[in-house]
């Protein structure tokens, strides 16, 4: 659960971008390089390294406001070692066990359909044409409000406009 709240909490503090990038590198940590996500010790010094790389990969974009400094070593693992966010990622289990999802890849599509990633296109196509063609999502992120997660993160998101991938 520690890693779990380390992502979300990189997640509010510089952005989604940055947390979905912690987030891939902590796949390959655990799924490719077989390492333990409960060495907490290792697993700091490793999210402090990407936190670094990806914040500075940013160039600012992350929080333009007022940049937070980047995590060291240090506060990544006294993070890991506390409590915060707990409650956030309990919730957010909930909610998740609430709506049936047991298992991963899940798409959750509009805040209430549960797709399974093996689904066929045609399921997704079918889900998106109806979207398309009401003109309107009819729900919104479920877990932001549990996570904390404000608006402003939600609308930046963590993919680049085109703008951004031409220049």
């Amino acid at each position: 659960m520690a890693s779990h709240r380390l992502i979300q909490h990189v997640g509010k503090t510089y952005g989604l971008r940055v947390s979905e990038g912690l987030y891939d590198r902590l796949n390959t940590y655990y799924f490719v390089d077989g390492h333990a996500l409960n060495d907490k010790a290792r697993l700091a010094k490793v999210a402090a390294e990407e936190i670094a790389q990806l914040v500075a990969s940013e160039g600012g974009k992350a929080n333009a406001d007022a940049p937070p400094s980047i995590m060291a070593e240090e506060e990544v693992l006294a993070f890991l070692q506390g409590d915060q966010g707990r409650k956030e990622i309990e919730m957010a289990l909930q909610a998740l066990d609430d709506l049936g999802v047991h298992g991963i890849p899940k798409f959750i599509i509009e805040g209430r359909q549960v797709v399974d990633g093996a689904a066929h296109s045609s399921v997704f196509v079918d889900i998106f044409r109806d979207i398309e063609a009401r003109g309107e999502i009819a729900g919104g992120p479920i877990f932001a409000s549990i996570l904390g997660v404000d608006d402003e993160t939600i609308q930046r998101g963590s993919h680049y406009s085109e703008d951004e991938l031409v220049a």
